[in-house]
């Protein structure tokens, strides 16, 4: 095995999902604190390894991978003791993939990112009542995803849930799920919060952040 070197953020979701996923591997790893609040992302010894410059990134034996989902997709194949995290059937690792690219395009950078991303960079303090509305509606298909399993994917934990649990937990700061509409969802989240490295890897980081975003004293839109 290489020396894993991940790149990240604590506060961000797509960092903290995949510290998720490489406590869940027991993997080893040393991490480098790339701080977007003051654009370490943007230094030119960053941008060799990600022109994208986005932030989480892994470097696994001189080469480099970024995306969280890409990330953690390609550490669960390689390191995990088993498939359990990214399923070897091909018609579960597609409903994985499809929770993962809901993720990428809709619940973290839709629906999330549309709020925070004018919150913490650009002085917005009102938030309009249609994103609130958006959460709800992504809380009405993540309930419908759980159907009758315990997790977003199927019966088993996979990558997809830890990439979904660090979202949430910031959509919850603008839209608690109401325990009576939501009840797989809240039972859910009940679910991934008491696994024994969550907090270490994730809960930390979502404080963090809830303090950040509380800080800029926003308004929902009447």
């Amino acid at each position: 095995m290489g020396k894993l070197i991940f790149s990240g953020f604590d506060a961000s979701p797509p960092c903290r999902a995949v510290k998720l996923t490489l406590a869940a591997l027991q993997l080893p790893y040393e991490y480098v604190i790339v701080n977007p609040l003051t654009k370490d992302q943007h230094s030119p010894e960053y941008l060799k390894k990600n022109p994208q410059h986005t932030i989480p990134m892994l470097e696994d034996d001189g080469k480099y991978i970024a995306d969280s989902h890409a990330i953690s997709a390609y550490l669960a194949k390689k390191y995990g003791k088993d498939s359990s995290l990214y399923p070897s059937d091909v018609f579960q690792s597609a409903i994985v993939d499809q929770r993962l690219h809901y993720d990428s395009s809709t619940l973290f950078t839709s629906t999330l990112m549309s709020i925070t991303k004018p919150l913490i960079f650009q002085g917005k303090t009102e938030i309009e009542k249609s994103k609130i509305a958006a959460i709800a509606e992504a809380y009405d298909l993540i309930e419908t995803f759980l159907g009758d399993n315990d997790y977003v994917a199927g019966p088993e934990l996979t990558i997809a849930d830890f990439s979904f649990i660090t979202t949430i937990c910031v959509l919850m700061i603008f839209l608690v799920p109401d325990s009576s509409k939501y009840p797989k969802l809240n039972a859910w989240l009940k679910r991934i919060k008491e696994l024994p490295y969550y907090e270490e890897a994730s809960g930390v980081g979502a404080t963090q952040l809830e303090s950040l975003i509380k800080s800029k004293n926003f308004t929902i839109e009447a």
